[in-house]
């Protein structure tokens, strides 16, 4: 299994807060306190009770499964033993031990976070030799990335908008980055295209509705389970056209672009996320890697 990005089934998102590296390293210079402790010094300790669960705690501390897992190899058969003492991070992410020739600089690019995200959480250590790396979910095996199989983006080889890719502006990115409406550091688990209210949005590939109606800041959701564990998820829509256990193809319309829920972005967008299956759930994917595969990427700056 692969070390996934992103959070589960209507993630959590972490607000960290939007210092730069230049603005913290000038007030370490002063003597200021501006960055954090370091999150792998905020771990909390719990006891595992007779009838509590893996899902359970994580459950309660606002974490995902996979979380408590990579942290505690206890719990890596996907049971929590009663009477275990585990440790429990603010909010999700892994431990990554560096390597001799690493740096936090190489650790970030490794995984897609942004640097300066990195080095706040990690309470601005300039050589650290164990960090925290936030909205990475734990898997037992491999190392991140990012690559594609052929296969993957042949089922998933369409695009969510009437226009090319081109001609899409990407209004907020997937990952760790500020959030246009709140002006802080957080974790997006999709893209938002650009698109007038009303645009037609089109399946990117062939696959089954599983779910088609509102879901909290998703607003109006539409839902499609692909071939080979894939899922493709478009929110905020204005309109549904589609119905659950429905077979839709590629190309064609499932819904229509709109401001449901509670937009990441202020300008009018469809939200657009890719997420793949595993024991851990659904786990989120930067659906860049699908959508742009060797087309030319929108020359309009982000916003």
């Amino acid at each position: 299994m692969k070390l996934f990005r992103g959070s589960l089934v209507f993630g959590l998102l972490f607000w960290l807060g939007s210092i730069s590296v230049t603005r913290t390293a000038l007030s370490q210079v002063n003597g200021s306190t501006a960055c954090p402790p370091p999150v792998l010094s905020r771990l909390v300790r719990h006891k595992v009770k007779p009838g509590e669960t893996t899902e359970s705690i994580a459950k309660r501390y606002n974490l995902i499964p996979a979380t408590l897992m990579g942290l505690n190899p206890v719990m890596r058969s996907g049971k929590a033993p009663a009477g275990t003492e585990i440790l429990v991070p603010p909010y999700n992410g892994i431990r990554v031990e560096l390597q001799s020739n690493q740096t936090w600089r190489d650790v970030a690019k490794k995984y897609g976070v942004r640097p300066d995200v990195l080095f706040e959480v990690n309470g601005c250590q300039p050589t650290p030799k164990v960090v925290f790396v936030p909205g990475v979910n734990w898997s037992p095996a491999n190392t991140p990335g990012q690559n594609v199989s052929p296969q993957a983006a042949q089922i998933l080889s369409g695009y969510p908008l009437p226009s090319k890719p081109s001609q899409s502006a990407i209004l907020l990115g997937y990952g760790w980055g500020i959030q246009p409406t709140t002006g802080k550091v957080g974790f997006h688990g999709g893209i938002d295209l650009a698109a007038a209210p009303g645009t037609s949005v089109l399946a990117v590939g062939d696959g089954i509705i599983a779910f088609a109606g509102n879901q909290g800041a998703y607003g109006r959701l539409i839902v499609i389970n692909h071939p080979e564990g894939l899922q493709t998820r478009y929110a905020q829509l204005g309109s549904l056209r589609v119905k659950v256990g429905q077979t839709v193809k590629k190309g064609q319309v499932i819904g229509t672009v709109g401001s449901s829920g509670r937009p990441s972005s202020t300008q009018a967008h469809l939200h657009f996320e890719v997420r793949s299956r595993s024991r851990l759930g659904w786990v989120a994917e930067n659906p860049e890697s699908y959508l742009l595969r060797d087309r030319q990427r929108p020359t309009q700056a982000r916003k």
